[in-house]
């Protein structure tokens, strides 16, 4: 790391001193990402990797209620390098993270200190700001500079009030306009071959961060105010129909989020980066109870079992059903979702449902109870609900339709996560905005919605839920956190003959394309989201989702393109390995090459794309091989298709 200092001042005629400036350069420790940042009137920064300039001059800044931004003046700085092992309760992707950066802290003379990190995989910066009694955060200045001919994947939104379920626009940065294209985190970039993504962590009792245009190739940071009026217009949707002229209040020292520039030579890079975990707030206390684990859920294939001797619907005689299927194939968990009970008070329980008699049962059985959870319900009711579902023995909450991420709501589901730890709950955040660190500040919040996901297929006309977009989002919104997007789909057709549905819904892509979601994507609770009766007529599918895990020890990305393609690797706990594949509509054969293996003999056990999958989407093959470190595996995928295996030593 180097850091340096010096004065730039030109004299008037009266031999007056006009101008200072103070530069500082900050390297990664590999040294190939270089941080400059100069403090003059308004602070400046560019970010270089092997040379070459990767996001142009732009300014960061702070306003509070205490003091304005600028003129800056350094106080004094500090530097620190830190190398250490990080170990996360819950293995999202590795067992253990190295946390290796260099650090540069300057101290300004208004009690403001800004924080830089350079790592090898990314950059980093937050405020700090030491104060006594009230003050408010009135504005954070946080541009990104770019070119023209650089390009973004571009979560284009319409408003604060949003489940933060989108799709990524591809879009020149020139297309990107003032005011016209309000974006939510995370949001990839593309400078020269290199992918840059801005995402934000250690969010705690501040508002999110948006992304708007800023003219001149330039996207700047947006902030919901803090809300005055409020207006409940149904039984979850709040609406904020006037705010503050700040963006959140505070009360003595405070620490501001990380804001978070990834740095990917190769596509792949993206998806082993562990930055917002890295520079989230550490937990405190025993989580050592976490239980991650896969649940069978009732929604998106809305309760329509069949082949049994009962109604089936919201009842107790469904939900056993649930608990059978759960308890047969070693499923940890089953979500009992929406209709459990009044969506206006978790306190009255549906009519038709027995939650003590599902309760004694699902215990017997050893089976978890997610319940769904109303937000706003939740939130009138939280220690009477939370403490009624501790009687019945509830193992998670699944709290939904937020949709906001202002200083109010954010500390809503830090309230949450708390009351849920003290009493030994999952929860599972929908109708969320994306994972902002509270994962590792507080284990117990194990996944995170945020995705254009699965349920979208049982009503978009529009296709867009297609094997492209689930061959993007891997790179931009999964990068920030666990991402429940609910795969498991055992009715498969492709393009042409896919169709929404809503009680009986199918998803576009391949068998196996849905299978490989397993592997490729992240959520320590990952669901399977189909009917109980179709998983129970396909044996061999469900031989894979019994035994694929949901963390990991290790993860090894071989191949991946944005929009594209992916191929990963991932190491269980037990020492088992898992592979998969997937594509968008072009049919490809990408290589495995199993040199991660240890030395030794190993059956591969494969499910792979029929012959037939570009006609029927429902064709695979399920095959078995010997392999050894030596062996490369052709992983032939169908257009819009997939692979999968599952690696166990002979």
């Amino acid at each position: 790391m180097k850091l340096k200092g010096w004065l730039l001042a030109w004299i008037a005629s009266t031999g007056s001193m006009a101008a200072v400036a103070q530069e500082y350069t900050l390297h990664s420790p590999d040294g190939k990402t270089e941080l400059r940042i100069t403090v003059k009137d308004s602070i400046r920064y560019t970010v270089s990797f092997n040379g070459k300039m990767l996001l142009q001059p732009a300014t960061v800044g702070l306003s509070t209620s205490l003091a304005q931004d600028g003129p800056w003046k350094v106080a004094n700085t500090k530097t620190s390098t830190v190398s250490q092992l990080l170990h996360p309760v819950v293995q999202q992707k590795f067992a253990s993270i190295e946390d290796h950066y260099d650090q540069l802290q300057l101290n300004f003379k208004n009690r403001f200190t800004l924080q830089w990190r350079a790592y090898n995989n990314g950059i980093a910066w937050r405020w700090l700001v030491n104060a006594k009694g009230a003050w408010q955060v009135t504005n954070e200045t946080a541009n990104f500079s770019f070119q023209p001919k650089d390009s973004a994947w571009y979560p284009v939104e319409d408003g604060f009030f949003s489940h933060n379920e989108r799709l990524y626009h591809h879009l020149a940065i020139s297309q990107i306009k003032e005011k016209q294209s309000l974006a939510s985190l995370p949001a990839l970039f593309s400078v020269d071959g290199v992918k840059l993504l801005v995402t934000e962590t250690a969010l705690l009792n501040h508002a999110g961060m948006w992304l708007n245009g800023a003219g001149d190739n330039t996207i700047h940071a947006v902030f919901p105010n803090y809300p005055i009026k409020k207006v409940a217009t149904s039984d979850r949707d709040e609406h904020v129909e006037t705010r503050e002229n700040f963006i959140a209040k505070k009360e003595g020292p405070a620490e501001l989020p990380w804001r978070i520039v990834m740095i990917a030579p190769e596509d792949k890079d993206l998806l082993v980066n562990e930055l917002p975990y890295q520079l989230a707030a550490p937990s405190a206390g025993d989580y050592s109870w976490v239980k991650p684990g896969k649940t069978i859920w009732d929604w998106w294939n809305n309760n329509n079992v069949y082949g049994v001797d009962f109604r089936a619907g919201v009842n107790t005689a469904t939900y056993k059903y649930y608990i059978d299927f759960a308890a047969k194939y070693g499923l940890e968990y089953v979500v009992f979702d929406e209709g459990w009970s009044d969506t206006r008070s978790l306190l009255k329980v549906a009519p038709e449902m027995d939650m003590e008699e599902l309760s004694r049962y699902a215990a017997a059985k050893k089976v978890g109870i997610v319940l769904w959870a109303n937000w706003l319900a939740l939130d009138q009711e939280l220690d009477a609900s939370l403490n009624l579902f501790a009687r019945w023995g509830v193992k998670g909450i699944k709290v939904d339709f937020m949709q906001r991420d202002d200083q109010q709501m954010v500390n809503f589901y830090e309230r949450v996560a708390k009351a849920a730890a003290a009493r030994k709950m999952l929860v599972d955040f929908h109708g969320a905005h994306k994972p902002a660190g509270l994962q590792r500040t507080y284990p117990n919040v194990i996944s995170f919605e945020g995705v254009y996901g699965l349920e979208q297929s049982k009503g978009d006309e529009s296709k867009s839920i297609s094997p492209e977009h689930n061959v993007t989002f891997p790179f931009i919104r999964m990068a920030a956190g666990p991402a429940d997007y609910t795969p498991g789909a055992m009715l498969n057709a492709q393009k042409d003959d896919w169709a929404p549905h809503w009680t009986n819904p199918m998803s576009m892509g391949t068998r196996c394309h849905q299978l490989a979601m397993y592997v490729v994507y992240e959520s320590p609770l990952q669901m399977l989201a189909d009917n109980p009766t179709h998983y129970y007529k396909e044996p061999e599918c469900m031989q894979f989702l019994q035994a694929v895990p949901t963390v990991w020890d290790t993860t090894i990305v071989q191949q991946a393109s944005v929009g594209n393609y992916i191929l990963t690797a991932r190491k269980a706990t037990n020492g088992d390995w898992y592979v998969g594949g997937m594509t968008n509509f072009t049919a490809r054969t990408l290589t495995l090459d199993c040199s991660f293996l240890p030395a030794g003999t190993y059956t591969m056990h494969t499910w792979k794309d029929g012959i037939n999958a570009d006609r029927n989407a429902q064709d695979y093959k399920m095959e078995e091989i010997t392999i050894d470190r030596n062996s490369k595996v052709p992983v032939v995928m169908s257009m819009g298709g997939g692979w999968a295996a599952r690696i166990v030593r002979k």
